[in-house]
């Protein structure tokens, strides 16, 4: 048989299997080279939350309604009473781009404009100068600015990138779990970023 129509037809059997049960991962193997082909999760799967937003057990000297960005964890918490805090999934500064500080919440925005700041342009110039705000933007649903900086915790088109270490240095959250983090703080807010 054709390998091309081998492969086509394991391909089709496992996006059909994707599609039965929409957060499994089906892997096939490929006939000829026994590698694995592994089909891509359906569309469903790729917006679950990866990292549940839940709370947990938390121990530090922070005042209740700190927000603490642990960048190795990749977590962020809001610390609550009675040692306890909420945690959510994150998505950090990839190599080079990795900081650490204790700002404050200087402003929030609701489905705020995007303008990649000018070192940005100077690395990606194929980047759009302005993207007003919206689902296709890349700060998402919420963005809170941290103190006089660039850096921002903020939404994500790109819920998959929760968990890594791929932004310019900004806080990437679910928009499901930016507008509730957004919701419980306020303008003043203390944030300290762990490395």
């Amino acid at each position: 048989m054709n390998r091309r129509l081998v492969l086509a037809a394991a391909l089709s059997l496992a996006a059909s299997a994707a599609s039965a049960n929409p957060f499994a991962q089906t892997i096939m193997f490929d006939p000829d080279t026994r590698e694995p082909l592994i089909a891509r999760p359906h569309a469903a799967a790729a917006r679950a939350p990866a990292i549940p937003r839940e709370i947990v057990a938390f121990q530090g000297a922070y005042a209740p309604g700190t927000v603490v960005v642990n960048t190795a964890e990749r977590r962020l918490y809001l610390v609550l009473a009675d040692g306890r805090a909420l945690r959510y999934g994150i998505g950090v500064g990839r190599p080079g781009f990795e900081w650490a500080g204790s700002p404050t919440i200087t402003r929030k925005q609701e489905w705020p404009d995007w303008r990649p700041p000018v070192q940005m342009l100077q690395r990606r110039p194929d980047l759009p100068r302005f993207m007003a705000g919206g689902p296709d933007n890349p700060l998402g649903a919420r963005a809170l600015y941290l103190g006089s900086s660039l850096y921002r915790i903020h939404g994500s088109n790109e819920p998959h990138t929760i968990g890594q270490a791929v932004s310019s240095g900004c806080i990437r959250m679910l928009n499901e779990d930016v507008v509730d983090l957004y919701d419980r703080v306020r303008v003043g807010t203390r944030v300290v970023v762990l490395r």
